[in-house]
């Protein structure tokens, strides 16, 4: 009778949480972190949506409502040409969406984890190479080469995309700002895989150690299979928190190269653009919301960012559990 009480019981029993649940639910609790993430996701997805969430195209003009603050109609005010703020506040997030995630995604992700992976793992040559390649990067002012790179080579870049839509008759590329976001993004990515290689070097070196993975070795699995299925996955912890601490670098970083005049430019809306237009004294002081309100979108953006990579390393450290 005992036993069989036993058994429905178990049956009964709440399933095991996996260790990302527990993880998603370390973070629920955190409530700057949560509301961080809200934040971002709301900012952000506004941006995506753009073409359906703003209320106004980012190129709309109406000269006769120029320099309006703060209304009903226009919530955010409108700028010197009539167009609306908030309207271009949202266009303008949808380009720092793209660069920041295109950026972080080729450079930390793909090319910083599969180099950082390899010289772990392989040792020798491999991690000869690649880390003073790294070195060499570290070498330099990281923003400073960033503008460099985007200033000399998006002329060419440019000037490639306008040959191409003579030769194949599509129009409008250079135009919608695809030259743009290629050469910042690109710019970007060539500089944010250096520490994450370093970071997933670290993690593979102390878990190529382990037990399992001379067990998967006995066993005859490829090297590739050991790295991306037995090493990677057990790594990903710190791999997130510092995506999450990238995501917002690079997000301060487009806002400063089209700030300096070296990102994505007018007519396509960007933070560090609109930042650039009203930052005169003169602007300040007869028209704040101009700079105080894109300013005050940036800062936010950056600081989700942060607050969210502390509590990502909060509940996804084992330390600190």
């Amino acid at each position: 009778m005992e036993a069989t009480q036993v058994i429905e019981a178990a049956r009964w029993e709440r399933p095991a949480r996996g260790p990302w649940f527990q993880a998603w639910s370390r973070l629920r609790r955190k409530k700057v972190a949560f509301l961080s993430l809200i934040t971002i996701i709301v900012i952000y997805g506004a941006g995506i949506l753009a073409p359906w969430v703003a209320p106004y195209s980012y190129s709309q003009q109406d000269l006769d409502a120029s320099l309006k603050g703060p209304t009903w109609e226009h919530p955010f005010g409108t700028d010197r040409l009539g167009r609306d703020l908030l309207s271009r506040i949202i266009w303008g997030a949808r380009t720092n969406v793209i660069v920041t995630f295109a950026s972080v995604f080729t450079g930390a992700i793909f090319a910083g984890i599969a180099l950082g992976g390899m010289a772990g793992y392989f040792g020798r040559w491999w991690d000869t190479i690649i880390m003073r390649v790294g070195d060499m990067f570290l070498a330099f002012p990281g923003l400073l080469l960033v503008i460099l790179i985007a200033a000399t080579v998006k002329p060419r870049v440019v000037a490639l995309v306008r040959d191409f839509e003579s030769l194949s008759g599509i129009s409008g590329l250079v135009q919608s700002g695809a030259a743009d976001y290629f050469v910042v993004f690109g710019a970007l990515a060539l500089f944010s895989w250096v520490g994450m290689a370093r970071l997933v070097r670290g993690q593979v070196l102390s878990l190529k150690e382990t037990q399992y993975v001379d067990a998967a070795q006995a066993m005859g699995a490829s090297h590739w299979r050991i790295i991306f299925v037995h090493i990677l996955p057990n790594a990903l912890s710190p791999v997130i928190v510092t995506v999450s601490m990238g995501l917002g670098a690079a997000a301060g970083s487009e806002v400063v190269l089209s700030w300096l005049g070296v990102g994505v430019q007018p007519p396509n809306p960007s933070w560090g653009a609109m930042i650039f237009e009203n930052q005169s004294l003169r602007w300040i002081r007869l028209y704040p919301h101009l700079i105080l309100i894109p300013s005050a979108v940036v800062g936010m953006v950056i600081f989700a960012f942060n607050l969210l990579g502390d509590g990502l390393n909060d509940a996804l450290n084992p330390r600190t559990r």
